[in-house]
């Protein structure tokens, strides 16, 4: 399994999927470039699979879609979801990331350093 999705990430993405009008529905993780440590992670829904470039896997009953690319900059990333007084929000802990930023969504992997944005 390359990505982990605690108890309280499943309930919170499977909420969200509810809302979703589409049966197929997976939960799509990736990397992207850009913020103030160079990479960026996204998390969004996605309905189609392209069998040569994505990788498939279910973690905690969640269907879920990663770019091939982008295996080696996140195996073993844990998806968290953690309610706080100002609200709640999705982390993520990526043992890959050398450098993380204050913000929580951009790092730097020994893997690729990204280019650096603005955060």
């Amino acid at each position: 399994m390359i990505i982990n999705i605690t108890d309280n990430a499943k309930y919170q993405i499977q909420e969200m999927m509810k809302e979703e009008d589409r049966d197929n529905v997976r939960l799509r993780f990736g990397v992207k470039g850009g913020g103030c440590s160079g990479l960026s992670y996204s998390l969004g829904f996605d309905y189609e699979v392209n069998e040569e470039l994505d990788h498939t896997e279910e973690s905690n009953d969640i269907p879920l879609t990663i770019q091939k690319f982008d295996i080696d900059v996140i195996q073993g990333t844990t998806i968290d979801f953690k309610q706080n007084m100002m609200g709640g929000g999705f982390t993520i802990d990526n043992p890959n990331a050398i450098v993380s930023c204050g913000c929580g969504s951009s790092f730097k992997a020994k893997e690729r350093e990204g280019t650096p944005g603005n955060c």
